[in-house]
């Protein structure tokens, strides 16, 4: 019997037992597999795991916290309606996420030791939902120091409240006691910025300017500052060519015995006509003259000025950044000087400032509210500098929103792709995303709303506010110019005796430099700087 069942099994191949036995092995392995790497992630979650986690070093006193921890500024945040809602209700949204490593110390307490330290200065009106992604994204690339003249919207009691709780940041009013100072400074008692005295709107706000620089020198020396840079609110400096997207590593590379650099300024070209946010919104730029050869600038002319008066809508010529040193002094708003020599300039053959102009199209209606000229074409060359400035102007006050919507769209808005994407081949054009992602990492981290909640949460500048309340200069006089400036009034004797410099040439005193454009090409061909 033994025999017929043993006859009656099926003899399996060799090769098929070993196939079962392969199988029976790789499902083990797969399934220990995954068990095991669950268990030492365990351990190592457990145990602390060693590992040394990168955007844990931009804050060491705070390593491994993160947005919503007791420590962290994002803790003490109210989403309710307790925030001030004039500029804040504004800002961008946040997310309590830990997306962007800068978040670590938004106070951004640099070294004492760090080198070189790099202060900006900048005269300006606007609400907290420009100065802030401004302020934070020069931050991020290695601006340690603020110098900000603030006078309208800047200078009122909520917005003046956040920007001096801001580590680093000045805040200078445009007070009686200021412009009376200012009127006694040196350079208003010079002859180089004279020609843009008693004149109203740009010609006014360069001078202010060129007045604020001049005392910003003073403060940036004081606290010992290595460069400073004049800046409006709506520029963003582009550090490229650098090893590292940094302002500071821009500057290390630069020879010792260079006391300028400028910095050529590409142009916002927006596509929309309903941009709200320029600095989040906007990626495509004109290149400057400077970073163009020649045959392309103007072998594409016509295709780049699109019938408007110059091949940018505004200023071409760059701004530049000083080393802090004796004898240094503004020479307008787009350069600086030295009284005791010919500074000397290089220029960067990379980075630029990036100048968001009429990025906005209520930047029309903005730009006209600030200035009481007539519009009409001989009474506008008062008032600006610049021919698209004018013609913008014009169209502001004469025409009717639609007709103001459609200019814009003609002369502002990029909308033909086709030709959009022939001048980006051609390098006219050109898309830069590192400022824009920048400032929307910081905008989702919540770093912003932070800030102006931890200002209305402290009672440190109630003392402050009051005692400015109480004096006779108050930051709702902002907007009041110096006298001495102010066409139809009075001169100030002093200011009418301007002296003469008495022991330099003319040479190191020449005429301010103003905003000028780019170089032109006529109708007949013929090109003029």
């Amino acid at each position: 019997m033994a025999g017929l069942h043993t006859s009656l099994r099926p003899h399996l191949p060799s090769s098929a037992t070993n196939y079962q036995s392969f199988a029976a092995k790789l499902l083990l392995l797969l399934t220990l597999l995954p068990l095991s790497l669950a268990l030492f992630a365990f351990l190592l979650q457990w145990r602390g795991g060693g590992v040394d986690d990168p955007i844990s070093r931009w804050s060491p006193d705070e390593s491994y916290k993160f947005p919503g921890m007791d420590t962290s500024p994002l803790a003490t945040v109210s989403h309710s309606s307790q925030l001030p809602t004039s500029d804040c209700s504004k800002l961008l949204g946040h997310s309590n996420s830990a997306s962007f490593p800068y978040f670590r110390d938004w106070k951004y307490k640099f070294d004492p030791d760090l080198k070189p330290k790099i202060c900006i200065t900048t005269s300006t009106s606007a609400s907290l939902e420009q100065i802030l992604p401004w302020m934070f994204y020069h931050k991020v690339i290695g601006v340690s120091t603020f110098f900000l003249f603030v006078e309208g919207r800047a200078a009122s009691p909520p917005v003046a409240k956040v920007l001096e709780s801001i580590p680093g940041v000045k805040v200078i009013y445009r007070t009686k006691d200021l412009e009376e100072q200012q009127a006694r400074s040196r350079i208003w008692n010079e002859s180089w910025l004279s020609s843009f005295f008693y004149k109203p709107c740009n010609y006014e706000l360069f001078v202010k300017q060129s007045l604020n620089m001049e005392m910003a020198i003073v403060m940036a020396r004081d606290a010992g500052m290595d460069w400073i840079l004049h800046l409006d609110t709506d520029e963003l400096i582009h550090p490229a060519g650098a090893r590292e997207y940094s302002l500071r590593q821009l500057l290390l590379d630069v020879p010792s015995h260079v006391d300028m650099v400028i910095f050529p300024n590409y142009e916002s070209s927006v596509e929309r006509d309903d941009v709200k946010e320029p600095f989040t919104e906007v990626s495509m730029f004109k290149r400057n003259y400077d970073h163009l050869t020649k045959d392309t600038y103007f072998g594409m002319y016509k295709e780049s000025t699109r019938g408007n008066p110059n091949y940018f809508l505004t200023y071409g010529n760059g701004k530049s950044i000083a080393r802090v040193q004796d004898h240094l002094r503004p020479n307008g708003a787009h350069r600086w000087h030295n009284y005791m020599k010919t500074p000397n300039e290089i220029k960067f053959e990379e980075a630029a400032v990036l100048h968001y102009t009429y990025a906005k199209f209520s930047d029309l209606t903005s730009r006209r509210d600030r200035c009481g000229c007539k519009p009409t074409k001989e009474d506008v060359k008062r008032c600006f500098m610049l021919e698209f400035d004018r013609d913008a102007f014009i169209i502001a006050s004469t025409a009717t929103e639609e007709e103001m919507l459609n200019w814009y769209r003609e002369h502002v808005v990029w909308t033909d792709r086709t030709v959009n994407l022939k001048l980006l081949r051609k390098g006219i054009l050109t898309r830069i995303y590192a400022p824009m992602t920048i400032i929307q990492g910081l905008r989702e981290s919540g770093i912003f709303e932070s800030i102006i909640a931890s200002a209305h949460k402290s009672d440190s500048k109630t003392k402050f506010l009051a005692s400015i309340e109480n004096n006779s200069s108050s930051p709702a006089a902002a907007s009041v110019s110096l006298p001495s400036r102010k066409i139809g009034r009075n001169k100030d004797p002093q200011a009418t005796s301007r002296k003469a410099l008495e022991t330099t040439s003319y040479l190191f005193h020449e005429v301010a430099i103003p905003p000028l454009s780019p170089p032109v090409m006529n109708d007949d061909l013929t090109i003029e700087a």
